[in-house]
């Protein structure tokens, strides 16, 4: 899965991540050095690096098509963002300039700075214009620092109506913070990182309550206590992209701790109910009180080891800053079952952990297929689980998904990947039926 590390790669992997606290065994720990921090995921339109002043588009850098101009032939949508001095005319020289190249203005956002303004276009360019010809264009009328990459429908959303919803996303499920900030930023990495290292009491960085904002970097000051930070290297984020940031985290810690309540009712083979549906720190209780029910056995092959301070390693794991949690209960409450989808950059990790006395029963299956649907619901390329190459339930349920699957055993350490090109295919051809 990670065949050719590179030294930046490992550098990255420096950083504190969750599965550091299950490397309970010397293979385990080998493999997790070389993984990825906790980080949204990307789409596949934000994978491919932005184009910049004199930059030639290549055959995957040519813009999204945009239907056809007015006696033009096709035409292509980019984003563009440069800086003009502050002085009158300076923005009209600009747009003069565009417009005798055939292109179209679709949206304009300005942002002032202390010296110059930094304007970010939406434009609809002729198909046959190059980037490297609309630099060009750009510079000549005065532009400077000029970044281009392509754009496409979900641009055409003017930037309060795109505001507000990620704000309602935010508002209805804490765990949508991490991601709204990323679709808000664009391609960026995005890192929570508690206030202190969880399984210790190692006290991390924090940010101060207003945030910092670095050029290329931003911390934010996390509800509960820790920092966020906001890295976008190719690009350095402008006061209002920190104003927007820094209002949705306040927004986040004014409204506390929430995720959706809605539970479902899965009937198992033998007759019983389960109840399935979202858990979060408050489930910790009842969370450990099925840690001390499982056992050695199960937690050996959910943690890799035995589990020491089963109550911080929890708290963690069940906060929605690093992903969403899942949890099957029986009709009285008892929690039975959870799922864990952790972000950790384009490949997702699932962790599942069953209740002994409820294992077979399809419970870890059901929890499986609904953390696969979200993860791909969320932009997600595969996902992984990490286990033991003597866990036949797991595999046999990462079999059961019908999705394209690899294998991979270090050390005695088995990833499995599942590729989720196909849910996606699914789930919007169910959505284009509904519609």
């Amino acid at each position: 899965m990670t065949p050719d590390i590179s030294d930046e790669t490992r550098a990255r992997d420096s950083r504190p991540s969750h599965h550091r606290l299950r490397s309970l065994t010397a293979g385990f720990r080998s493999w997790w050095e070389r993984r990825h921090g906790h980080a949204p995921p990307t789409s596949d339109t934000d994978a491919r690096p932005p184009l910049s002043e004199g930059q030639q588009a290549g055959p995957s850098e040519t813009g999204v098509r945009a239907g056809t101009g007015a006696g033009t032939g096709s035409t292509l949508m980019w984003r563009l963002r440069t800086t003009v001095r502050d002085a009158p005319g300076s923005l009209a020289v600009l747009c003069t300039a565009l417009a005798e190249h055939g292109i179209d203005i679709l949206s304009l956002q300005t942002h002032p700075l202390t010296e110059g303004t930094v304007d970010e276009f939406l434009l609809r360019a002729p198909e046959e214009l190059s980037a490297t010809e609309i630099g060009r264009a750009v510079s000549a009328a005065g532009g400077t620092g000029t970044w281009m990459e392509r754009g496409d429908a979900h641009d055409l959303v003017d930037a309060p109506t795109r505001i507000l919803g990620l704000a309602t996303r935010t508002a209805l499920d804490a765990a949508e913070l991490p991601l709204a900030l990323r679709e808000l930023l664009g391609r960026c990495t995005i890192r929570s990182l508690p206030a202190t290292a969880p399984g210790s009491c190692r006290e991390q960085e924090s940010a101060p309550l207003e945030g910092v904002l670095e050029e290329t970097v931003m911390r934010l000051r996390a509800p509960e206590g820790g920092v966020i930070v906001v890295e976008r290297p190719y690009l350095p984020f402008t006061p209002t992209e920190f104003a927007r940031a820094r209002a949705l985290v306040e927004l986040d810690a004014r409204l506390g701790p929430r995720i959706p309540r809605d539970r479902d009712v899965l009937t198992l083979p033998e007759g019983n109910d389960i109840m399935v549906g979202r858990a979060d720190a408050g489930d910790l209780r009842a969370a450990k009180e099925m840690h001390e029910r499982c056992s050695p056995r199960t937690l050996g092959m959910r943690y890799h080891g035995p589990v020491g301070d089963a109550d911080r390693y929890l708290r963690h794991l069940l906060s929605p800053r690093f992903g969403r949690t899942l949890a099957a209960r029986t009709t009285s409450g008892r929690l039975v079952g959870l799922g864990h989808l952790l972000w950790d950059g384009d490949e997702t990790e699932i962790a599942l952990l069953v209740e002994d006395d409820w294992q077979r029963r399809g419970i870890g299956g059901e929890l499986l297929r609904r953390l696969v649907d979200m993860a791909a619901e969320s932009g997600c390329e595969n996902v992984y689980v990490v286990t033991q190459s003597s866990n036949t339930g797991m595999v046999a349920a990462m079999r059961g998904l019908g999705l394209p699957i690899d294998y991979q055993i270090e050390e005695g350490t088995l990833v499995i990947t599942a590729r989720l090109d196909e849910v996606r295919v699914v789930g919007a051809a169910e959505g284009r039926r509904r519609g």
